[in-house]
């Protein structure tokens, strides 16, 4: 892959993050591709799916794994717009993902540079390529921008209660 895919996939990946934010989702998304075509996709679905496992990357290699009928995805790509944390690292490991590229780093959760470093263990026995910070600062910015507006309505809401409390008085 050269950097003009990473960029096209990335960008794929970002749409998949505005279907999530669409829903009401920290707005995830990542893409499996391999041989050039996507074999899988998901955006993080935790609240609506009323599942904790349910992030971007989980999404979609359950979606590559079923179409490929393998649960390994060995020589597949993994973009995702945002750093994995432990739990979608530890999947991607055990799918055998050949190479993961990510947009944002993940300074808290983060399990492949910010933290953990994951991937680089070597107790493991697959080690994922990575590349780091591709289209970081659009990735960034649909997250931040997605907690901006999140916190506004909160704000708002809390606004529209007092005044409601206030006009009750």
């Amino acid at each position: 892959m050269n950097e003009n895919d990473d960029l096209h996939w990335m960008a794929h990946a970002l749409r998949l993050a505005q279907q999530a934010a669409d829903a009401g989702e920290v707005p995830v998304g990542a893409v499996v591709v391999q041989d050039g075509m996507v074999i899988g996709e998901g955006w993080n679905r935790p609240i609506s799916g009323h599942d904790p496992t349910a992030h971007a990357e989980i999404m979609a290699l359950r979606d590559a794994a079923a179409k490929i009928g393998n649960y390994r995805l060995s020589g597949a790509t993994l973009y995702v717009t945002i750093e994995p944390c432990t739990m979608c690292a530890g999947a991607i490991i055990h799918a055998r993902i050949k190479r993961v590229v990510f947009g944002a780093t993940e300074p808290k959760a983060g399990a492949v540079i910010s933290n953990a470093l994951l991937f680089d263990q070597s107790w493991l026995n697959h080690w994922p390529e990575y590349t780091a910070g591709v289209m970081a600062e659009q990735c960034s910015a649909a997250i931040s921008d997605f907690f901006r507006r999140r916190r506004e309505e909160k704000r708002a809401q809390k606004e529209r209660a007092k005044a409601g409390t206030n006009a009750s008085e």
